[in-house]
């Protein structure tokens, strides 16, 4: 076991709300680790390159992350495992099962908006979890709030301790550039055109002559009383706070323009956590364990169009990876040889051999991983199941073209195995279409136009009058359930787990059915 190779691994996600700057941070922080020469932008015109995270054609069109994506480079002696999340609140399903394969996050705020509601959601799933926050304010080049006021926004919104690891120089036009507070210099940058390139930087003493003659004289007092505020009135650095996710370093610049960016990304493999420990069926596994284990956090169908192929993506927990190597489904028992496993950069892979806890890898084929399944070649280790959250939105999906529908059936079971839309089977119906249930109904959206797009076959949505579904407690008897009293407009349905639950079409219902039967309770998530 290389514990030289174990501690040089970085997994990290990308979060934001939409429109943050989250997938241009990424292209960023790509350029800035040498992993591409030429950034793009998902904003970018249709004549110049779109954004490397956004692989997926719908992606591409939209302007908008719809599936997390693995990009994996070195930086500084660093192997980085970074993962781009989808922002909109109809994919969150995704990005909450991402973090579970993360050690850190990076939190992207738009400093002209301050937290918003679903920065603040995926904020507190990290909490949860006890993930280590790295806060970026991005958008220093466009009007924002007071860098004070945002630095107070995270303490008194968040609940969260804040250290500026650097200060803007002027915000919007005025935006010259930071001041690092680690190496207390001032770090003037000079834009790129399209930001497309790294931005030349100059480094300064704040009190030399150039840097007051870079800036107007009421932006340089402004800046300088506020350093001096945040310096006397600010909490320390406290790496071990960091740890716990109880202090994020926040750091300000313009992933568009490229400023700080490095600045970001050199303190991130400074300071951000190695692989970490698991709790298993068996106790903690730690990273340096020499048994192999890891988990399938997420299943993609067809990143390969012309091979219509489905890649399992594993966070390696313990022990060493070598392709080739036989290991055990611990769902079920089955043993299976990982011999198509690949390091992962969007859309491109390429053949790895060897891997180490903390990287994440692809496996192709294996049509019986699940997501949520551990691999492992020592029985007993098992760890806990991925959630599984309600879905909020629900419909019917027909074909209503007999000569497509084989390949309508195969296409939407691919497409259900990735297990970011449930499909339900409600008690009594005799409909043969499939009833769909999502987080959001972008989601639905994207099931027909990959169908469409993927494996030629047409389909039609049909919207359904439910607004909620709760499963019942797991801890219930079966009888219990089955006999539960329900009013005109709600169903009983099972999951693919077999697992029952209730849809409703109203606030009024769920409160009704708990009225009614006292000795019921629901639950919003399962494992």
């Amino acid at each position: 076991m290389s514990a030289a190779e174990i501690a040089r691994r970085r997994a990290f996600a990308i979060i934001s709300h939409p429109d943050a700057g989250k997938t241009t941070l990424t292209e960023k922080l790509l350029l800035y680790g040498g992993a591409i020469q030429l950034a793009g932008s998902v904003t970018s015109r249709k004549n110049q390159r779109s954004a490397t995270s956004d692989w997926m054609e719908l992606e591409r069109q939209r302007g908008i992350s719809i599936s997390s994506t693995v990009l994996q480079f070195e930086y500084d002696g660093c192997a980085m495992n970074l993962l781009d999340t989808p922002g909109h609140r109809d994919f969150s399903e995704d990005t909450y099962r991402v973090l579970t394969a993360v050690d850190s996050v990076v939190m992207v705020i738009d400093a002209g908006k301050g937290i918003e509601p679903q920065t603040r959601k995926l904020f507190e799933i990290c909490r949860q979890r006890g993930i280590p926050i790295f806060t970026f304010m991005n958008k220093l080049d466009r009007f924002t709030k007071p860098p004070l006021e945002l630095m107070d926004e995270l303490e008194s919104v968040l609940g969260i301790h804040a250290y500026a690891m650097n200060w803007p120089l002027g915000t919007g036009s005025d935006f010259k550039g930071v001041f690092s507070r680690r190496d207390q210099q001032a770090h003037f940058f000079e834009r790129t055109p399209g930001g497309a390139y790294r931005a030349p930087v100059k480094v300064s003493d704040l009190s030399d002559q150039t840097v007051r003659d870079k800036m107007y004289p009421e932006t340089y007092a402004t800046v300088c009383d506020e350093i001096a505020l945040v310096e006397g009135a600010g909490p320390s650095f406290d790496e071990a706070a960091i740890d716990k996710g109880m202090l994020t370093p926040v750091f300000f610049g313009s992933a568009m323009n490229n400023f700080g960016v490095q600045m970001l990304l050199d303190a991130f493999v400074k300071y951000g956590l190695p692989p970490q420990p698991k709790e298993s069926t068996i106790g903690v596994i730690e990273p340096t364990n020499p048994a192999f284990s890891g988990f399938v956090f997420k299943i993609q169908a067809n990143m390969d169009p012309r091979h219509r192929d489905r890649i399992a993506f594993i966070r390696i927990v313990s022990g060493k990876f070598e392709r080739e190597m036989s290991v055990i489904i611990a769902r079920n028992g089955k043993r299976i040889r990982l011999n198509s496993s690949h390091k992962l950069f969007g859309q491109e892979r390429e053949t790895v051999d060897v891997a180490w806890p903390g990287d994440i890898v692809g496996i192709v084929g294996h049509g019986d991983l699940r997501v949520g399944d551990t691999l492992t070649d020592k029985p007993g280790i098992v760890y806990t199941a991925l959630p599984r959250f309600a879905p909020e939105v629900f419909a019917y999906l027909h074909s209503d073209n007999t000569s497509q529908f084989k390949r309508f059936r195969e296409g939407l079971d691919q497409l259900l195995q990735e297990g970011v839309v449930q499909v339900l089977q409600v008690r009594g119906s005799l409909s043969r279409s499939p009833l769909l249930g999502a987080v959001g109904p972008l989601q639905f959206d994207v099931v027909q136009y990959r169908l469409k797009n993927e494996y030629g076959a047409d389909s039609r949505m049909e919207q359904t009058p439910y607004t909620s579904m709760r499963w019942f407690d797991p801890s219930l008897p079966r009888e219990v359930m089955e006999a539960t009293t329900l009013p005109e407009g709600t169903r009983m349905v099972e999951d693919d787990a077999g697992r029952l639950a209730v849809l409703f079409d109203s606030d009024w219902a769920l409160r009704y059915v708990t009225e009614k039967n006292p000795n019921v309770r629901f639950v919003t998530q399962v494992v």
